[in-house]
């Protein structure tokens, strides 16, 4: 079947936004939601994406190449920095191969990715020349990730919530967003990003027994490729010394 319109999901805010808004916009039956699965993310997450299209009655995707754990493996490093292999490998590549399938079979339609440009500062000097409810070829709006030839095929990126606040998300979704962020977390994907800051990963691992079932998985990742994944020499000596255990 054909759809007018994909959007990318996460499981986070903007991009659950973005899908209700296309649902609203075309209908349901229009619209197909895409979900790239790390392999790393919180049980939270597989059900809200369900809920998702379940409540929007859209269909959503779900697609894999690897873990978060495998893809650290074969790189022998964290994601972080200028490398995020997890982000590249197990979304972005993905994300990639499935809009060249869809559209040389079916033509073209658009994604709706939900970037908001008061995000950060880096995300508002990067879209400052673009308008939400303009369209534009795929390697426009991320030049180093999508090819030219997925605009000759028909595709073409809206950033439909590009001006928008955090405020007017949450005021859109109105209570229906992932109930990670009523309990203090900032965003949603992995559990956490490992390649986020220390707070976020300790708080994540603390979180609930989940969240320590993946702390004892980082730390046999960290002893496999002889990195640790604490950023700061402070929790980095800590782990070394054992007190992290017991805090976690």
């Amino acid at each position: 079947m054909s759809h007018s319109i994909l959007v990318p999901v996460s499981g986070g805010k903007d991009s659950q936004a973005c899908l209700k808004l296309a649902c609203e916009k075309v209908g349901s039956d229009n619209v197909i939601g895409l979900f790239c699965d790390t392999k790393f993310e919180h049980p939270d997450t597989y059900n809200h994406v369900k809920w998702m299209s379940e409540n929007y009655k859209v269909q959503i995707d779900w697609v894999n190449n690897g873990s978060v754990i495998e893809k650290s493996l074969q790189f022998k490093r964290f994601p972080g920095g200028g490398s995020r292999h997890c982000t590249d490998r197990l979304k972005i590549q993905e994300t990639k191969k499935y809009l060249k399938n869809k559209s040389e079979k079916e033509g073209g339609f658009e994604v709706w990715y939900g970037m908001r440009a008061d995000e950060s500062p880096e995300r508002a000097k990067r879209y400052s020349q673009k308008i939400g409810d303009d369209l534009y070829e795929p390697h426009e709006i991320m030049p180093s990730s999508y090819p030219k030839y997925l605009g000759k095929n028909g595709v073409k990126f809206r950033l439909p919530i590009l001006e928008w606040s955090r405020a007017d998300v949450f005021e859109y979704l109105n209570g229906e967003e992932h109930p990670h962020y009523s309990k203090g977390f900032d965003r949603v994907g992995c559990f956490p990003c490992l390649a986020g800051g220390d707070k976020a990963k300790l708080r994540a691992f603390q979180y609930d027994d989940f969240g320590r079932e993946q702390y004892k998985k980082v730390i046999w990742l960290g002893e496999q490729i002889g990195k640790s994944v604490w950023t700061s020499k402070k929790m980095k000596e800590d782990e070394n010394q054992g007190c992290l255990i017991c805090s976690i």
